[in-house]
């Protein structure tokens, strides 16, 4: 029986993306999988050393080093230094935000389409989801019956995996729209290193409007670091919801290691190390659209994505019957159904490409698709 008409229907991206990870080929994730730099190369050789320091120096400093190494990196110069909670993973981020915006409201909207651990995790806590299109990046104005409606609005920018940003302007109209309704807003910008229009400093736009807000960030795209990371959870003085009593209950702190090398990692990045990884996407973007010119039917719809995925639609052609044909060749892409959280049907034809791997391997996986799609 076709495994896309059984089992594969009910799975969430998290799931598909694990079928992947024993793949020489898996292009399906969008963790970082490339390999390290030279610069990277010698962190990683420091590593006993870095251990031993982070035993002789207080944890707090190491925290408060690294979270401002890594928000000069993305050019926040107004986070608040003070309001941030450490986490495991943008996803244990979310957990918690999810676990206090229950006790407040039971109804969010939230953009569509964006990755579905999102749903899932406020669904999971009881949350009614409605539906927002990625059109109010454009004009920055929210739908009056939504802000009647819901208690949160949840945003991310630059998406997963359109790429769409928030601009400037239109943040600080829907930040003030949430504040005269009292609705809190919440941002995660888990890609923002990737695209420099997402590098404007969201933190002083949303201490400016006086809305309630929560931002969640992430180092976990960044870096090939084997899930060694850090989510980092930061919020308005005003926001109203017990964050800091949540996180305690789920975690004490973050390996002082790991922030260390956050730390050192953000301090390379500054100097150079991002601009290489800017340069490095983009080649492997490059060789995804060479590799599958001239196919009839095939579209790159969103052509200002800078982030590190690439999505290619397939016309008529099923994503989940060419995903079960590149799997017996052992690749591994991403179906975009379940982005599509609130309509599945409209990434029935897409399939998401992780550009953060060695390019040799983007070049392997598109050949073998541009072979299928060619058949």
């Amino acid at each position: 029986m076709s495994i896309a008409t059984t089992d594969t229907l009910e799975k969430n991206l998290t799931e598909w993306e694990l079928l992947a990870l024993n793949s020489e080929l898996n292009v399906s994730d969008g963790h970082p999988r490339q390999s390290l730099s030279v610069a990277q190369t010698r962190i990683i050789a420091e590593l006993p050393e870095i251990f031993s320091q982070c035993g002789r120096e207080h944890p707090a400093d190491i925290e408060r080093e690294a979270v401002r190494r890594y928000m000069n990196l993305v050019k926040q110069s107004s986070y608040p230094a003070d309001r941030v909670l450490l986490c495991y993973a943008s996803s244990v981020a979310m957990e918690i935000l999810a676990r206090a915006l229950v006790t407040e409201t039971n109804r969010c909207a939230l953009l569509h389409p964006t990755f579905d651990n999102i749903p899932d995790l406020l669904r999971g806590n009881g949350m009614e989801i409605v539906p927002l299109g990625e059109e109010v990046y454009e004009t920055g104005d929210l739908p009056e019956e939504v802000l009647r409606n819901v208690g949160c609005v949840f945003l991310t920018t630059p998406n997963n995996p359109t790429g769409k940003v928030l601009p400037e302007l239109q943040l600080a109209s829907i930040a003030a729209q949430c504040r005269e309704a009292d609705v809190v807003l919440a941002l995660d910008t888990c890609f923002r290193s990737f695209d420099t229009r997402a590098q404007y400093d969201h933190y002083r736009v949303l201490e400016e409007s006086g809305c309630r807000w929560v931002m969640i960030e992430d180092t976990g795209k960044i870096w090939p670091m084997h899930e060694l990371k850090v989510g980092m959870l930061l919020h308005s003085a005003n926001v109203g919801l017990n964050l800091a009593k949540i996180h305690s209950d789920i975690l004490l702190a973050v390996s002082p290691v790991i922030m260390r090398m956050v730390d050192r990692l953000a301090e390379d990045a500054a100097r150079g190390g991002i601009a290489d990884l800017h340069a490095h996407i983009a080649h492997n973007r490059s060789i995804v659209h060479q590799e599958l010119a001239g196919i009839p039917g095939l579209d790159f719809p969103y052509s200002d994505n800078m982030i590190s995925v690439e999505v290619v639609d397939l016309g008529d052609r099923s994503a989940q019957e060419v995903w079960e044909e590149l799997r017996a060749r052992n690749v591994f892409l991403l179906p975009c159904e379940a982005f599509y959280w609130d309509a599945p049907e409209e990434g029935a034809h897409q399939l998401r490409i992780s550009l953060a791997r060695d390019s040799e391997r983007i070049c392997w996986a598109m050949q073998s698709l541009a072979e299928v799609l060619s058949r």
